[in-house]
């Protein structure tokens, strides 16, 4: 399982509906509107990397009222 968290910018106004609507894709576990250079701050999980980027590129970026994201992979370091 790979997770990571995916910052979201959002156009003025829109967090609460661009979190709103990324919560409802498969494979996101949360998505919550936040303050600071970030709109929405995302976390999602999925099977491999591969299928985590598709989430990211084909489902989450297709969403009104993003600007721009930076995906975050979660890592465990010993």
């Amino acid at each position: 399982m790979v997770q990571a968290y995916i910052l979201v910018q959002t156009e003025v106004g829109k967090a609460a509906a661009v979190a709103a609507e990324i919560s409802k894709i498969a494979g996101v576990v949360s998505a919550e509107d936040v303050t600071g250079p970030y709109d929405v701050i995302v976390r999602a999980q999925s099977d491999d990397v591969d299928l985590l980027g598709q989430l990211v590129v084909a489902q989450v970026q297709g969403v009104s009222g993003i600007t721009r994201t930076l995906t975050c992979p979660v890592v465990h370091l010993s």
